[in-house]
């Protein structure tokens, strides 16, 4: 994987979160080497959901069904 200051990072597993299997996001990939979970918005939305940010929270859903997949703060 590539990041933005040319640093390439080996992939070490690629899964699936959140918070069942009905309500999850596939293929997730788990960076060897990073210490924060990193989410890229513009994938997400080409798989079909929607991104909303406030100022303390971060909610995922499906635009065809409507299912929250993931809620963060």
């Amino acid at each position: 994987m590539a990041f933005g200051n040319d640093k390439y990072e080996k992939i070490i597993s690629v899964g699936k979160i959140g918070k069942s299997p009905s309500h999850s996001i596939d293929n997730v990939y788990l960076v060897d080497s990073l210490q924060h979970n990193l989410l890229s918005v513009s994938q997400l939305c080409d798989r079909g959901n929607h991104i909303g940010f406030t100022l303390d929270q971060c909610l995922i859903t499906n635009v065809k069904s409507g299912n929250v997949a993931l809620r963060e703060k």
